[in-house]
């Protein structure tokens, strides 16, 4: 390598990388500086020298890009929680339909230069997006504080006015905090402290009702905290408690329990509403959700004669989108209290066409076409880690004649293309900015069967 740790170099950015940050070349070294943008000269010192690149801290930008502006948030570099706020929002846009270009080269599934990928959809007004709350808790000299990690670290940074995050939530969070410290709730630390690590508050959009779950590793009385905190915030209708008492990095234990208010809060999309129960996965931004699930819709292009299975249901949220259009819906998931959420809310909106099974959909399609079943369309909307192994084959033995792939991870996106176009054909990728100032998109991938 031709660099050393603690070296000052300058830098020349030729394009961003897939986390946000800037790239260029020091005597044939690839060096990654977050912070930096496309276009700019830079002055940068060496933080780590790995076999293929280094990475380095941005110290100024001799030259900066015109598309540079000042982050809105006080606390943006130390949080970390966004990477792309100093970038003008349409070129946000721009950079994550790039993302998803460099993704395909990266992986280069068959006939990716040929691929209509379409401009990113924004939105019209990229803040407070959030509806979904997720700080780490920790006690600072006896006072409780709510935040995130700083990158790379397990130093937290307490947010109270985060800027991406939905007001209201925000609100009940500092409150929640302030409680924790007025009773005293013991809080858990990285050494020997058991009590609470996160607390999760989600509100939903269309009704405006909130749920709330306290994560913690030891036994806690959160009675008069929570008289309290409901009698400030009354749109707060569940508030739950789940017990983790693992040492790993996993947010939820298994246990979850209800210990005020309501089973689930109720959200809509579309033309429909749903239940939504604590663990329930549900997208994190309800604005742009409803354009994501549109162009799902549109993608997949159904006739009232298809049978459709919703790999990955959750609470049936996406597949719902489709019960009125189509003969079946039958969908899985491998979290059981999902596929209660999805039983009751198809019986709720009076569909008769749909079933749910809680498992794993490479174990259940099977069993389902052993059994008579024939889908021919399948949408599938998996986590970051993408499709499995034997899902994709599972998928490419049956292959219905049609399959949506809505991705929240461009790179197992990409790579999940490389087998699916053995038997697909892509017609179009569409992202959509879900995540707005962070370097995360969505996108939804027509396939066609060959």
């Amino acid at each position: 390598m031709n660099v050393k740790v603690k070296q000052k170099i300058p830098l020349k950015i030729k394009r961003m990388g897939i986390n946000g940050e800037g790239i260029g070349f020091y005597k044939k070294t690839l060096v990654f500086v977050p912070g930096a943008l496309k276009g700019e000269d830079i002055f940068c010192q060496i933080t780590s020298v790995k076999k293929n690149f280094a990475e380095a801290k941005l110290l100024s930008v001799n030259k900066a890009s015109k598309y540079r502006v000042t982050p809105m948030c006080d606390i943006y570099e130390t949080c970390g929680g966004c990477q792309i706020m100093h970038l003008k929002y349409d070129k946000q846009l721009e950079f994550k339909t790039d993302l998803l270009q460099q993704a395909l080269k990266k992986f280069s599934p068959e006939g990716f230069e040929q691929y209509d990928i379409r401009p990113t959809i924004g939105m019209q007004e990229p803040l407070y997006y959030r509806a979904k709350l997720q700080f780490q808790t920790r006690k600072f000299k006896g006072q409780v504080k709510a935040g995130l990690y700083a990158q790379n670290s397990h130093y937290l940074v307490e947010l109270k006015d985060c800027l991406v995050q939905d007001p209201v939530i925000q609100a009940i969070a500092n409150d929640l905090a302030d409680l924790l410290t007025y009773y005293q709730i013991p809080i858990a630390d990285e050494r020997k402290e058991l009590g609470v690590r996160t607390m999760m508050i989600r509100r939903a959009r269309k009704s405006g009702q909130v749920q709330i779950i306290v994560v913690t590793s030891r036994q806690i009385n959160v009675k008069n905290l929570v008289e309290d905190l409901v009698t400030k915030h009354p749109e707060i209708v569940t508030v739950a408690v789940n017990k983790n008492t693992s040492r790993s990095s996993e947010i939820y234990g298994e246990q979850t329990q209800i210990i005020w208010g309501e089973e689930a809060i109720l959200e809509g999309v579309l033309d429909y509403e749903f239940s939504l129960s604590p663990r329930a996965f549900y997208q994190l931004n309800p604005e742009q959700t409803e354009v994501l699930y549109s162009e799902a819709v549109k993608a997949l292009d159904v006739s009232p004669e298809d049978h459709l299975i919703d790999a990955y249901c959750g609470v049936g949220t996406i597949g719902f989108a489709f019960a009125n259009r189509v003969k079946s819906v039958r969908g899985m998931d491998i979290i059981p209290e999902a596929i209660e959420d999805a039983k009751y809310n198809a019986k709720r909106m009076g569909f008769e066409n749909t079933h749910y099974e809680a498992g794993t959909a490479e174990e259940i399609i099977p069993r389902w076409y052993q059994e008579g079943y024939r889908a021919n369309a399948v949408i599938v909307d998996p986590p970051r880690t993408g499709l499995g192994t034997k899902l994709i084959e599972t998928l490419l033995h049956y292959a219905p004649e049609k399959m949506v792939y809505v991705s929240c991870n461009v790179s197992t996106l990409a790579r999940d293309l490389v087998a699916l176009t053995k038997v697909y054909q892509v017609e179009y990728i569409q992202s959509v900015d879900m995540f707005p100032h962070t370097a995360r998109t969505e996108a939804v991938v027509k396939l066609v069967k060959k």
